[in-house]
């Protein structure tokens, strides 16, 4: 390539807010495999936030972008998956893309193919524009992709408060989970936590099921497994706490003996294989391939308050942190009912704003 910038690039970053901060410009907060972008001719390479390159994984979006983007340039954006049915993101789907086998990635292009949506540009031919304030590098984005077409998208953006905050109450919806808040007189400063977003934060009474041994300490704990019942009385899968700090691990794990218990008592009881085996390739994290997936099992009888961010069908997006234990509640009560669910969104609406 002969582009002034040369992957890998590390992305400019954002800290967490609890409020939308005014006198900035806002656009949604897309939840996807954030990828900066490199288009030189025939030549694409898609990297990663961890720097590891996503190319191989996403054929159908090297083809466009060399079919679309005739003048070279570097963008920064994030890949995602539409259930064209939902009108909605869907991570889950999104994560089954990296996979080792290329006749997989092919089959997945075709089934479930990726978008591309931009929100900034680093470079344009042998222009370098990452020292140009933001609103330079937005007006020059929005000007090449005027023309373009999907899966190749222009991310909404605002520099009206009162919109940015509709779209955070609105946009979860169709799968976005926040709102990003950026100066416009921001130059481009990779793995720097210069621009703000804002996130849903919520917070539910959880059953404690079980848990699973920090890797480091198999006498801490390294997460709490979480469930909730349903209307019939069955014990759902929901997410897991982590990050404890040391000295609380130990506590914990000896805090907890007294109520590990067998599967055969235990509404998991279909787990109790994956207490007795290797995990088989693929059936952890696609991150992580083998990772362990079993558990240590718990009586149902301890209720933590857990805070998350959002639901991806019935489990949480990402990890919970822990709030405080509830003794007062009983574990029956903690129902699907608390969680609260988003107000459906059309995604296309999200891309029309």
């Amino acid at each position: 390539m002969v582009l002034p910038l040369q992957p890998p690039v590390k992305p400019m970053l954002a800290k967490s807010v609890p409020n939308i901060p005014a006198d900035r410009w806002y656009e949604p907060k897309w939840d996807g495999f954030r990828s900066i972008v490199f288009v030189d001719g025939g030549e694409v390479v898609l990297g990663s936030r961890n720097e590891k390159p996503l190319t191989r994984y996403f054929p159908e979006l090297v083809a466009t972008l060399t079919e679309q983007l005739a003048v070279p340039c570097v963008l920064d954006g994030e890949i995602v998956v539409v259930d064209p049915s939902a009108g909605r993101l869907e991570f889950e789907v999104l994560q089954q893309r990296i996979h080792p086998a290329v006749s997989r990635i092919t089959k997945l292009s075709q089934e479930t193919p990726a978008s591309f949506v931009a929100f900034d540009l680093l470079a344009l031919g042998d222009r370098d524009l990452s020292a140009e304030p933001f609103r330079v590098r937005r007006k020059l984005l929005a000007e090449l992709f005027a023309d373009l077409r999907p899966p190749l998208h222009l991310t909404p953006l605002t520099t009206d408060l009162d919109e940015g905050q509709r779209w955070f109450d609105t946009f979860e919806g169709a799968g976005l989970d926040g709102v990003i808040a950026k100066d416009p007189e921001q130059a481009y400063q990779p793995d720097k936590r210069v621009m703000a977003k804002i996130k849903h934060v919520r917070t539910a009474d959880c059953v404690v099921a079980g848990y699973r041994t920090h890797k480091n300490d198999p006498e801490g704990i390294g997460s709490l497994l979480l469930g909730v019942y349903d209307e019939d009385g069955n014990l759902h899968s929901l997410g897991v706490i982590g990050s404890f700090p040391a000295a609380r691990r130990k506590e914990l794990y000896a805090e907890l003996q007294p109520l590990v218990c067998d599967f055969s008592d235990h509404p998991w009881a279909w787990a109790a294989e994956m207490a007795t085996r290797t995990p088989r390739s693929g059936e952890g994290s696609r991150w992580n391939n083998g990772k362990d997936l079993s558990f240590t099992p718990l009586r149902p009888e301890l209720v933590v308050e857990a805070k998350y961010d959002y639901l991806e069908g019935k489990r949480f997006r990402h990890t919970a942190q822990f709030v405080r234990w509830r003794p007062d509640r009983d574990p029956k009560s903690c129902t699907f009912d608390q969680l609260e669910q988003p107000v459906k969104f059309d995604l296309a609406d999200v891309l029309g704003a």
